[in-house]
């Protein structure tokens, strides 16, 4: 059937061509014109519709005869189209995910530039101040002469600093290095007014005996963390946990949440200082009491700002049955 319709449409094509070709010469002899156009340009014309008749005529007779065409004309290519719209859409989430995905091996492979970095330098000496290491802090108030007191601290963290990487050199000065645009920042925010402190850290690794250091200044509000009394985590113990094993261990996650506590609320100190007495407290207190619910505190012994020591007790008390 197939090779009927290709030969038919074949002779289809030949019997309309030149009819098309012969009416376009008829009516460029006559000199016939369409749209006020030139017979030549007529002619032409002529000649395209015919040939798009037969385009049409074909079409047609393979629409009729062949239901495989119809088939694929009406059914199979918009199922296609809707398959590759769909295709399309699910695309997406996926080229998301690949962008997540090379934004992640971009930030290992600098991860592990560094890396290699850090293990040069080990190789080439003694690491004596780390990366993002805090070197110095200072608390700054505003005031009329506010260069002056950034320069005083300069001096200072440079001094302290000098002690740690060159300290043989007794002449040295002026080792620390600093943006600028650093400077102007703090100077701008602190005019604004308010208490700050200011944090000077290590901007990469330094090894013993390197001529400089260079560090990034970082301002914080120095706030009050904790007041005096205030109770900044606590913990409830069953009858079962009256004994110093589970108290222990109920301690060392009691300090370590009131770590994380005071961090979140912007603190920059790392270890928190305890009252030791309160060992024999909770002793006596055991001795004194069994077979009840008892109530851990971590109390402040006073009020600490931003870059301040953070001082505690651990009370224990009885909960009412």
């Amino acid at each position: 059937m197939a090779w009927i319709l290709i030969v038919f449409l074949i002779l289809l094509g030949g019997l309309i061509a030149p009819f098309g070709d012969l009416l376009g010469t008829k009516i460029g002899k006559a000199r016939f014109s369409i749209l006020k156009l030139r017979p030549k340009k007529t002619a032409t014309i002529i000649t395209i519709i015919t040939g798009g008749f037969i385009s049409s005529i074909s079409i047609g007779l393979l629409i009729l005869v062949s239901e495989e065409f119809r088939q694929r004309l009406f059914v199979d290519i918009p199922f296609l189209q809707k398959t590759l719209d769909e295709s399309k859409k699910a695309l997406i989430p996926l080229q998301e995910e690949r962008k997540k995905l090379e934004g992640t091996i971009i930030k290992k492979e600098k991860e592990l530039n560094q890396l290699k970095n850090n293990i040069n330098e080990f190789r080439r000496g003694n690491i004596v101040i780390k990366r993002e290491q805090t070197l110095f802090v200072a608390e700054i108030n505003p005031s009329s002469n506010m260069k002056l007191d950034l320069a005083k601290i300069f001096n200072q963290a440079d001094k302290f600093v000098r002690k740690i990487v060159i300290p043989t050199n007794k002449e040295a000065k002026n080792i620390l290095l600093w943006k600028p645009s650093d400077i102007r920042n703090i100077e701008d925010k602190v005019n604004g007014g308010g208490n700050w402190i200011l944090l000077i850290k290590s901007a990469t690794n330094v090894l013993k005996g390197d001529n400089y250091v260079f560090v990034s200044p970082n301002l914080l509000e120095n706030k009050f963390i904790v007041r005096e009394g205030e109770i900044i985590s606590s913990s409830i113990l069953e009858k079962s946990d009256l004994n110093l094993k589970s108290i222990n261990l109920e301690i060392k996650s009691l300090l370590i949440e009131t770590r994380d506590q005071i961090k979140s609320k912007g603190s920059q100190v790392t270890e928190i200082n305890t009252n030791r007495n309160f060992v024999k407290k909770i002793k006596d207190f055991l001795q004194e009491n069994q077979n009840i619910k008892f109530k851990l505190e971590v109390v402040s012994l006073r009020d600490s700002k931003t870059a301040e020591p953070i001082f505690v007790e651990i009370n224990i008390l009885k909960i009412p049955s």
